[in-house]
């Protein structure tokens, strides 16, 4: 749920004639966002990348061991490149409450609520005490919103529908509001009650549109370092559930979503979008897109899973064990616009990593010391034509096959690594956003499916 993400600008503007909304996605650490630094290098983007995907992974695992019709309207979301400013996350602006107050949210395809900084009759009582919301930050101020409603902590909705939520037994009073406790293997928590409130997007024709009844959190202590968290108010959950913001945006505008990530390494005012409901594509992207089942609830969760078959480097198919690829037998792959770099189960990554190191091995290895990656070279005199292709083969007979710049990472000047890290065994491969970069995706709830196809997200 919580590390690497998208960030998202409240855009207004016309599709075709047809009513949808834009928000625009841009990296945490983008010079739009006052206050950020630019990193020093190539390798410190990679290192942030991966320190945030191991707390979201971590969690991953934790959440994994617990356990409508297209539309002519939407809503869409503007996608900048943001990496040569920070990390692979992405933040979005909107406005929740009535009126409306405005606030930076991480935007993540793995969690399913809806979080902020804030306060509730607060007033003189809320002291200093350690773990507290800091009042510097940005925070909802949730009396101040007429449409604000709290979930009474006796409730069935409390007891038995977010308890997967992490909703915590305690009820002092009937109307006591449903406590939180996220934790997190590293240690560090966020701590709050859920309500639910109006969040306002806007449409492509210049109106607006507020989604009543959201499912929210208002989260009054952190505690330890959510370090996917710095420099946001909170979470947008974007994740596969009931009460996603997701689903709540396909009630109204159908049960589809797309985005495409342009290169990360892409000039910063590229941009696209994410859109909710039906995207009107050209006619030659439509003729090019492969389809394949997504996995849904069970064991994945609020993840999006796919049913691999197997990875193909060159003309060779790799002797990957079945077990890697089934969630049944401790291994499976979701797809996750949040995750940065790509993770591959250990069975699955020492054969991928064999493979290309083939291709690399006449080039001088260099230190990886402080990096994620195990593979890393001198790249001078580098031609991409020297790498076999990869692709991976996805059930129904789609192929996805990025290209090789998603794969063979610039991290410095002259040189290079091979992109992949592993996620143990047994372990869950992730497809992470660096992988997906340059391909159009369509997750359509309501099929079950996902559509898929090379694009230069321009």
């Amino acid at each position: 749920m919580l590390s690497s993400f998208f960030i998202f600008f409240l855009l207004f503007l016309a599709i075709n004639g047809e009513d949808a909304t834009r928000l625009e996605l841009i990296h945490r650490n983008s010079p739009k966002l006052s206050g950020n630094v630019r990193p020093k290098t190539q390798m410190e983007n990679i290192i942030q990348f991966h320190r945030r995907d191991v707390m979201r992974i971590r969690n991953m695992v934790t959440r994994r061991r617990r356990r409508v019709t297209e539309m002519e309207t939407s809503v869409a979301m503007s996608i900048h490149s943001g990496s040569d400013y920070g990390a692979g996350e992405y933040f979005v602006h909107v406005k929740v409450g009535n009126p409306g107050q405005r606030f930076m949210l991480v935007a993540d395809t793995g969690s399913e609520l809806t979080w902020m900084n804030c306060r509730y009759k607060c007033g003189h009582k809320c002291g200093t005490h350690k773990g507290r919301i800091d009042d510097d930050k940005r925070v909802f101020k949730a009396d101040r919103s007429s449409s604000f409603r709290t979930v009474p902590c006796l409730s069935g909705m409390c007891k038995i529908e977010l308890a997967n939520l992490f909703s915590l037994a305690s009820c002092p009073t009937p109307l006591t509001p449903c406590a939180y406790d996220y934790r997190y293997l590293e240690g560090s928590s966020a701590i709050g009650f859920f309500a639910s409130d109006t969040v306002s997007v806007g449409l492509t024709n210049g109106r607006k549109k507020k989604l009543k009844n959201v499912l929210i959190g208002c989260t009054q202590t952190i505690k330890g370092d959510l370090g996917g968290f710095k420099g946001a108010d909170g979470v947008l959950g974007l994740g596969f559930g009931k009460y996603t913001f997701t689903t709540k945006v396909a009630e109204e505008f159908g049960g589809k979503f797309s985005y495409c990530l342009v290169d990360h390494l892409s000039p910063k005012n590229l941009t696209n979008y994410i859109v909710f409901g039906h995207n009107k594509i050209e006619t030659s992207l439509m003729r090019s897109m492969r389809h394949t089942d997504l996995v849904l609830g069970g064991v994945y969760g609020s993840l999006y899973g796919v049913n691999v078959l197997g990875i193909t480097i060159g003309f060779t198919l790799l002797k990957i064990a079945p077990e890697v690829w089934d969630p049944n037998l401790g291994g499976g792959t979701i797809i996750d616009s949040g995750t940065s770099l790509t993770y591959l189960a250990d069975p699955a990554y020492k054969l991928v990593t064999a493979a290309f190191n083939e291709s690399i091995s006449k080039f001088e290895r260099l230190s990886t010391e402080g990096g994620p990656f195990e593979f890393c070279f001198n790249s001078t005199g580098f031609n991409e034509s020297l790498v076999p292709k990869l692709q991976i083969h996805f059930a129904n007979g789609a192929q996805f096959e990025p290209p090789v710049k998603s794969y063979i990472i610039d991290v410095a000047p002259q040189k290079k690594c091979l992109g992949f890290v592993s996620a143990g065994w047994p372990g869950t491969s992730i497809i992470g956003n660096i992988m997906q970069q340059n391909h159009f995706w369509e997750f359509d709830l309501e099929r079950s499916t996902l559509a898929f196809a090379s694009s230069s997200c321009t």
